[in-house]
């Protein structure tokens, strides 16, 4: 795993518009989504760590023009048991 990225909204409609932002702005591989709670949906992307930095810079934008975007993190060469509490698609 290169790089992960998260962008974490209040509303179900950003978090797939950010998705799309993502995906179609760089390189980058959908890891899934998380219902948290209170309106909160995370959404994890993977990638190289230029990649998965345009994407999230992408998705938050899209994400900020349709509601509030609650946060935003990278995580470049994170540990391998990280992929132990990711989300699946």
């Amino acid at each position: 795993m290169q790089a992960l990225g998260f962008i974490e909204t209040r509303s179900l409609t950003g978090a797939i518009e950010a998705s799309d932002a993502m995906t179609k702005a760089a390189e980058v591989v959908l890891v899934g989504t998380e219902k948290i709670g209170s309106g909160l949906v995370n959404v994890v992307v993977t990638g190289e760590v230029d990649a998965v930095k345009a994407a999230v810079a992408a998705g938050e934008k899209v994400a900020r023009e349709l509601g509030e975007v609650y946060a935003v993190n990278i995580i470049p060469r994170p540990h391998d048991d990280i992929a132990k509490i990711l989300p699946t698609i």
